[in-house]
C-alpha cells in the first residue's frame, strides 16, 4: 500500500511533497510561518513486501480537520471529530452519565513552558458536554467545575459527578440542581485529609466501576465501596498498580499500566485484593514494546538511546489511557481487544488479549506498524473509552510537550529539542475523536436517568458493555429491592439472558446485597465458565463464614476444565481456614503440578497475607528475611538506639550520625558489615563525633545480619527485592561470612576514606 500525504498549511493549503531520505533536516516557508521538517528512512512492514516510507513531520499546529486527514487507520475506518478547542482545552479524561452526557477533565495548567510555570494554581476546569441534535458531535458546552488544580479521575453517580484533584485524596460530589449545566451543590464523598504526595504524573488515576461493584483507582492501595453516598474505602495489602490508565474487560479483569516504567501493561493476572501478580512473558518484550511511528518522534525523553536512527521512538516510553474495547458498533473482531497509548509515537497499540491456561497474555495484532498512528506532530493521545453509541473514543491534548516540567528543565536532551523546535507554545488545545467503520453506525443515546429500575435490567445483557455497566450501576445506586425476582430469573437463566446478561444480573444482586446461595449454586453450574468463576467470586461472603456446603460446591469446580474457573477457586479458597478449604486447595494444585499459574497463584496469596499480618512492606519479604529483621529489630532498640535513636535520626547530643538515609549504608551491604564487624573511627560527611563506633566482630554472622537488616529496611527504605542492581534490605549470615573472612587480618576501626578505598571485588 503506497501512502501519499497532504499537508494543508495556514498559508493558503500548500501541498508539500517529499521524496524519503536519511536524516535530513530543512527549513521550508510559506507566506505566514516557518517551520522546521524532516524526513527520515523507511519502516518496513513485517511480510517485507512493501515500503512503509514516513512521512515528513510539520511543526505547525493542524487544524481538527487538517488533523483528521493525518490520521493512519486500516481499510474501512475513519476518525470523526466530536469535540475540539475552543470548545474544550487540556482534556485529560472524559465521563458519561447515564443519559450520554459528557464530562470532560481538563489539565489547563499542566505544562504551560518547559518551566511548568503555574502548573498547581486552581485555573483548572470539568466541562460539560452535550450532543443535542444526535449527530455524534458536541454543540452544547458548559462550565461544569471552575477553578480546580489539574482534575484527574471522574465517576457519574447517577446526577451526581465524583472529581479528584491532583495533589489530594479527596474526593467530592457535585451536582447541578438547577439545570443550568454549572454545578452548584459540593458535597465530600472520601476525605483523607493528607496532601498526596509526588510528581503530578505519579498521582492516581482511574475511579472506575468495575463489574464486581467496587470502585478502582491506580497508585494508591485502595479501592471503594460507594455506600449512603459515601466511598468506603478497602484496603488492597499487597499495594496498587499503574500509573495513568485503567480499564477492565467483559469479565472484570483490571488492566494498569506504568509509563514511568516503560510498562505497556500490567497488573491483569489476578484482582489485587488476592495479591500482586506479575510474569515477565506476559507480554514478548521483542514483538510487544518496539513502536511503530509514522513520523519522527525527536523530543524524546532519554534521548538517543530510545530513538532508532530514523529517529522514532524505538520502544514504549510512556504507555497510558488503556482500554478493553467493549462496544457492539466496530468490527467484532476488535471486542476484546486492548488499546494503550503513546503520545510520543503519536500511536495507538492493539493487542489481543490471550488466555493460556488461566495465565493471560498481551499480543500485538500487527507486527512493524500500529493500528492507530498519527503524521499530525501534535497528536497526543492520553485515554481511551468505550463509548454510549459502541465506538472508540481517543482523548488527544494535541500538544507540544507531554512531559512535566520536572523531565524538560534546562540542560536536558528534550529541553534542547523543545527549544529546537519551538513547541512549547502549542497548548491550550484538545480534540476527543471517536473511531468510525464504514459499515456501522453509531449505536443510539441512552436515557438511563430518571427511570425505575425496571426499566434497566434489559439493558444487562445489552450488546454494548457501556450499557451494561450503567444499567448495572444505575439498579444498585437507585437501590430497589423490587427488581431481585427480575434479575434472580435472569441470572439463573429462567428468563432468556445471553452470559453476559446473566453475568450482570449476578453482580447487579451482589450490589444490591441481595444474592442468596440458591442462586449461587445455580450459576456454579451455569454452562459459561466466566459466569462459574463470577459465582465463585460472589460466594465468597459464604465462604468466609466457613459455611461448608457452599465450601463443598465451590470445591466441586476444582475439577472444572477451564483454567479460570480453577484458578478463581483456589484464590476464594486459598487462604481460608477450614480444613475443608485447605484439602481443596491442596489437591488443586497437586492435581495440576506443571500449571504455572496456579503455582504463582498461591505464592501470591501467601504474600498477601503476610501483608495483611505485617504491613505491605514488611509482608514482601520472605518468613526468613522477615525473621532477619525482626530479629535486628529487637536488637537495635536494644544496643544501638540509646546513641543512633529509635528513629534512627541520631540524638540532639550528637553522640552519633544519624542512620536514616546514610549513604555509607545504603551504597554498599559490604560497608555496612565492615562498619559492624570493625567498628568506624574518624569524621563522617566532615562532621566528628565523640566516640568511634565499636567492634561488633565477637557476635555471630546472624546476629550482625540481623542488625543490618533491619537498619537498612527501617531507617534506608531499600526493597525486598534487588531491582537494576539496587540491593535488597537483607544482609544474609553468608555475606557477612564472606566479609569476615576475607577481613579476618583486620584489628583497628576503619575509617570512611579506608572503606571507599577498600572495596571488596
Amino acid at each position: 500500500m503506497k501512502s501519499r500525504y497532504l499537508f494543508l498549511y495556514a498559508s493558503g493549503l500548500t501541498a508539500l511533497i517529499y521524496a524519503c531520505k536519511v536524516q535530513t533536516t530543512t527549513t521550508v516557508s510559506t507566506t505566514t510561518t516557518t517551520t522546521k521538517t524532516e524526513t527520515t528512512s523507511v519502516a518496513r512492514q513485517a511480510d517485507k513486501d512493501e515500503a512503509l516510507p514516513l512521512a515528513p513531520f510539520s511543526t505547525v499546529p493542524l487544524t481538527p480537520e487538517q488533523s483528521r486527514q493525518a490520521f493512519v487507520l486500516p481499510p474501512g475506518y475513519h476518525m470523526e471529530l466530536v469535540a475540539s478547542e475552543p470548545m474544550i482545552t487540556e482534556p485529560v479524561a472524559i465521563a458519561w452519565d447515564g443519559n450520554a452526557r459528557m464530562y470532560v477533565a481538563q489539565m489547563e495548567t499542566y505544562t504551560q513552558d518547559a518551566d511548568g510555570t503555574g502548573t498547581k494554581e486552581a485555573k483548572s476546569r470539568v466541562m460539560l458536554l452535550e450532543d443535542t441534535n444526535n449527530d455524534g458531535k458536541m454543540d452544547k458546552s458548559s462550565v461544569f467545575i471552575k477553578d480546580m488544580v489539574l482534575p484527574r479521575m471522574l465517576l457519574c453517580v447517577n446526577h451526581e459527578l465524583l472529581v479528584n484533584e491532583t495533589d489530594t485524596y479527596d474526593i467530592y460530589s457535585y451536582r447541578d440542581t438547577n439545570g443550568d449545566g454549572t454545578a452548584d451543590e459540593k458535597r465530600p464523598v472520601y476525605i483523607f485529609g493528607k496532601v498526596a504526595p509526588g510528581n503530578l504524573e505519579h498521582q492516581r488515576s482511574g475511579l472506575v466501576w468495575n463489574i464486581d461493584n467496587y470502585i478502582y483507582q491506580t497508585v494508591d492501595p485502595i479501592r471503594f465501596r460507594y455506600t449512603n453516598g459515601k466511598l468506603v474505602p478497602d484496603s488492597l495489602h499487597s499495594g496498587s498498580n499503574g500509573q495513568w490508565g485503567l480499564t477492565y474487560d467483559n469479565y472484570g479483569r483490571l488492566f494498569y499500566s506504568r509509563g514511568g516504567g516503560e510498562n505497556a501493561g500490567s497488573g491483569f493476572q489476578i484482582n489485587p485484593k488476592y495479591g500482586a501478580l506479575e510474569f515477565s512473558d506476559a507480554y514478548d518484550e521483542a514483538t510487544f514494546s518496539p513502536v511503530w511511528s509514522r513520523i519522527s518522534n525527536p523530543e524524546v525523553q532519554g534521548g538517543p538511546p530510545r530513538l532508532r536512527p530514523d529517529s522514532t521512538l524505538n520502544h514504549f516510553t510512556s504507555g497510558n489511557g488503556q482500554s478493553i474495547f467493549r462496544g457492539d458498533r466496530l468490527p467484532a473482531d476488535l471486542v476484546g481487544d486492548y488499546f494503550i497509548n503513546e503520545p510520543v509515537a503519536r500511536i495507538i497499540r492493539r493487542a489481543k488479549v490471550v488466555n493460556r491456561a488461566g495465565k493471560t497474555h498481551l499480543e500485538n495484532v500487527y507486527q512493524h506498524k500500529e493500528f492507530i498512528a498519527s503524521t499530525d506532530f501534535f497528536f497526543r493521545p492520553v485515554n481511551t473509552y468505550t463509548g454510549p453509541d459502541g465506538l472508540l473514543y481517543i482523548i488527544d491534548m494535541n500538544r507540544g510537550i507531554i512531559q512535566e516540567s520536572n523531565w524538560t528543565r534546562k540542560g536536558t536532551f528534550l529541553r534542547g529539542k523543545i527549544d529546537y523546535f519551538d513547541i512549547a507554545k502549542v497548548n491550550q488545545r484538545g480534540r476527543i475523536w471517536r473511531l468510525v467503520h464504514d459499515d456501522f453506525t453509531p449505536g443510539p443515546k441512552p436515557h438511563m436517568l430518571d427511570v425505575p429500575a425496571a426499566d434497566l435490567i434489559n439493558y444487562l445483557d445489552h450488546p454494548n458493555g457501556w450499557w451494561r455497566d450503567n444499567a448495572q450501576k444505575q439498579i444498585i445506586l437507585l437501590g430497589d429491592k423490587t427488581v431481585v425476582p427480575a434479575l434472580e430469573a435472569m441470572a439463573t437463566g429462567r428468563q432468556h439472558a445471553i452470559a453476559l446478561g446473566r453475568l450482570h444480573a449476578l453482580w447487579t444482586l451482589e450490589g444490591l446485597d441481595a444474592v442468596n446461595k440458591s442462586v449461587l449454586t445455580t450459576a456454579l453450574l451455569d454452562t459459561d465458565p466466566q459466569v462459574r468463576k463470577a459465582a465463585i467470586w460472589i460466594s465468597e461472603r459464604f465462604l468466609r463464614q466457613q459455611d461448608a456446603d457452599m465450601i463443598a460446591r465451590v470445591g466441586k469446580l476444582a475439577e472444572d476444565p477451564n483454567f479460570d474457573v480453577k484458578t478463581q477457586v483456589l484464590l476464594s479458597l486459598g487462604v481460608n481456614k477450614h480444613p475443608q478449604a485447605q484439602q481443596i486447595s491442596q489437591e488443586l494444585l497437586a492435581k495440576n503440578p506443571d500449571n504455572e499459574m496456579l503455582k504463582r497463584v498461591r505464592l501470591s496469596l501467601d504474600r498477601n497475607e503476610d501483608a495483611k499480618k505485617y504491613g505491605m512492606k514488611l509482608g514482601s519479604f520472605s518468613a526468613p528475611e522477615r525473621k532477619l529483621i525482626l530479629a535486628g529489630s529487637e536488637i537495635y532498640k536494644g544496643m544501638c538506639s540509646p546513641c543512633h535513636g529509635g528513629d534512627g535520626m541520631g540524638l540532639p547530643t550528637n553522640a552519633a550520625p544519624a542512620l536514616k538515609g546514610a549513604k555509607h549504608v545504603n551504597h554498599d551491604r559490604d560497608f555496612a558489615i565492615r562498619i559492624l564487624l570493625h567498628g568506624l573511627k574518624g569524621p563522617i560527611e566532615g562532621k566528628t563525633y565523640p566516640s568511634e563506633m565499636a567492634s561488633m566482630k565477637d557476635n555471630s554472622d546472624e546476629w550482625i545480619a540481623s542488625v543490618l537488616s533491619y537498619i537498612r529496611y527501617e531507617f534506608v527504605g531499600t526493597s525486598a527485592r534487588a531491582v537494576k542492581g539496587r540491593q535488597s534490605a537483607v544482609v544474609q549470615p553468608d555475606e557477612v561470612k564472606k566479609i569476615r573472612d576475607a577481613y579476618a587480618s583486620t584489628r583497628e576501626a576503619w575509617t570512611i576514606d579506608e572503606l571507599e578505598k577498600n572495596i571488596l571485588k
